[in-house]
């Protein structure tokens, strides 16, 4: 893949990310709240288990899960940082309106 192409796709899912967790934070107003749910999201994003199957069984789904992310090419973890650094921005962004004074964040 072209360098350009790798960086107008890091760039939408940090700009995607962002604006969830903006989202998302506002509405609840929970400052890190998709932070900590981005991983549970990686996870779908990069398994081809169902999710309950990690609660019938833990032990192959979670061996599985570690093999997958092993596996993963450096671009496809470049793009998955990037939406993490937008979820980790909207919640700093959200925390320095609040303390500038903007009552409905």
């Amino acid at each position: 893949m072209g360098f350009l192409f790798g960086f107008v796709v890091a760039l939408l899912f940090f700009v995607l990310f962002f604006g969830i967790a903006f989202i998302i934070n506002m509405l609840l107003r929970a400052t890190w709240l998709l932070a900590f749910i981005y991983p549970i999201i990686v996870i779908l994003i990069i398994d081809d288990l169902s999710f309950w199957r990690y609660f019938t069984s833990p032990g192959s789904s979670f061996s599985a899960l570690g093999d997958r992310l092993v596996n993963l090419e450096t671009f496809d973890v470049i793009v998955l940082i990037s939406g993490l650094l937008g979820t980790l921005l909207a919640g700093y962004v959200i925390k320095l309106l609040r303390k500038k004074g903007y009552q409905m964040f």
